[in-house]
Order: structure tokens, then sequence, then C-alpha cells
């Protein structure tokens, strides 16, 4: 499930790497995003 869910993110979510965003400026919404895209590749991993 996590595997599909992992490339769904890749798909519809942006990349702030890409977009070379600031951990320390970014916002509450794009930190959000972030820890979500983060616990669901973790999870795709195992």
């Amino acid at each position: 499930m996590f595997k599909i869910l992992a490339k769904i993110n890749t798909l519809i979510l942006p990349s702030f790497t890409k977009q070379r965003l600031d951990l320390a400026k970014a916002k509450k919404w794009q930190m959000a995003i972030i820890g979500f895209r983060y616990y669901v590749t973790t999870r795709a991993l195992d």
C-alpha cells in the first residue's frame, strides 16, 4: 500500500528539494507535506 502511495506522492505533491527550499524558512503547510512524504517513503522502503 505504501509503495503505491509513494508513487502518487511523486506525481502529485511538489518536490521542495528541486525548489531549493530552506527548511528553516518553510511554512507550516510545507513542513506538513515534507513530513508526510518522509513518513510514506520510509514505510515504502520496508
